[in-house]
């Protein structure tokens, strides 16, 4: 009989790796990309055509869920997953990214953090014994540690005093977790781009011990080539044998340098936010369906691309119905970025398991590189 909750690593090549999270909702495979489902929807998309895309989870936002409608009304509803309509698992953050950035007149103190909700400026706390409250009341399948997340560019001495203080919420959010057998916490190592803090970071977490280990304070504004330069490292601080997780994260050539570095999971809002302003993301880069080259294609998206966007629609209709504001156009879009991205994680996971990820990297970039097809 297997644990409720486990990985299980399936397969290698160089430091990308190929596996399997179990939880008693479904399995994970992993590399994963997880849809944004802050408000407990993926915005523009239904839960089953969300599945349809070949998502195995989805992240749903501690935060705005806190605020609006509220964890005990979620958990006197059934919890989150019945509420959205998603029996797959869940992954919430904690609510300190939002809070960092979304929040007015915030306080932060060992306790916690007090701030004013963007949505009517009430006053609220969050402290990681309420974070880990809220995450259980909503029923999510994987927990992530209330964490602090100094905003970037920020002094050396900043970033270590605020890792430090995350890595003691570690540990308070450890013990107000509990025993919840079948429900994952993980640890979230912090520690900016310092290598010395980032090492330091994870024998915290490690010395707590999670179910498995996030990547956090990156994707924040320092670029490519920092997040990268931290990737390079950082994960190998990490336990071979649990998750890890990079928040936040990203562009389609992000998700595949991440990979290639250690990573098993990622969220980002850019495939549904994109999908809404207009944005494709293909095989061959970014299209911007706005664009009058658009208005007399009659040609896909994607020729190669199976999601009902590129099946069932041309160029033509998606600039047309964007440039009308209707509804369809967002809907269309988000499915297509959304079908894209699990796509490239198929992919990526196939080619780890032949070990052949190099041979299917250089691929990626060279269709990329290519450019959007001519216009007609």
């Amino acid at each position: 009989m297997t644990a409720l909750f486990n990985y299980k690593l399936k397969g290698t090549d160089g430091l990308a790796r190929t596996g399997v999270i179990s939880t008693p909702r479904g399995e994970i495979r992993t590399p994963a990309f997880m849809p944004v489902g802050t408000a407990a929807t993926v915005k523009a998309m239904m839960p089953e055509s969300v599945a349809a895309t070949g998502a195995d989870i989805l992240l749903g936002n501690t935060y705005h869920l806190m605020l609006r409608p509220g964890a005990e009304r979620v958990a006197n509803l059934g919890g989150l997953h019945r509420f959205m309509n998603w029996q797959k698992p869940i992954l919430t953050d904690s609510g300190g990214f939002q809070v960092m950035s979304l929040a007015g007149l915030r306080k932060l103190t060992e306790a916690g953090v007090t701030f004013r909700s963007h949505i009517d400026g009430s006053k609220h706390e969050l402290t990681p014994e309420r974070s880990m409250e809220i995450q259980r009341l909503l029923g999510s399948d994987i927990v992530m540690c209330f964490d602090e997340c100094p905003a970037l560019p920020a002094s050396d001495k900043a970033v270590a005093e605020s890792m430090q203080l995350s890595m003691r919420w570690a540990a308070r959010s450890k013990e107000a977790f509990g025993d919840r057998p079948g429900h994952a916490l993980f640890g979230i190592m912090q520690g900016g781009v310092a290598p010395e803090l980032r090492e330091e970071s994870a024998a915290a977490l490690t010395g707590i011990g999670f179910d498995g280990y996030a990547v956090g304070g990156l994707a924040v504004g320092e670029g490519q080539e920092a997040m990268f330069g931290v990737l390079d490292y950082a994960p190998g601080f990490l336990p071979e044998d649990k998750p890890r997780y990079l928040m936040g994260v990203g562009k389609p050539d992000d998700i595949v340098g991440a990979v290639k570095r250690g990573i098993d999971m990622m969220d980002c809002v850019l495939p549904s936010r994109s999908g809404r302003t207009g944005q494709a993301w293909t095989r061959r880069g970014q299209v911007n369906i706005k664009n009058a080259r658009h208005q007399d294609d009659p040609r896909p998206l994607d020729e190669a691309c199976s999601c009902p966007a590129c099946r069932n629609y041309s160029r033509a209709y998606l600039h047309h119905v964007f440039r009308s504001q209707e509804m369809i156009s967002g809907m269309l879009l988000t499915w297509h970025n959304l079908h894209y991205y699990q796509e490239i994680m198929a992919g990526m996971r196939a080619a780890i398991a032949a070990r052949q990820f190099a041979a299917w990297e250089a691929a990626f970039h060279a269709l990329r590189a290519e450019g959007d097809i001519e216009p007609v």
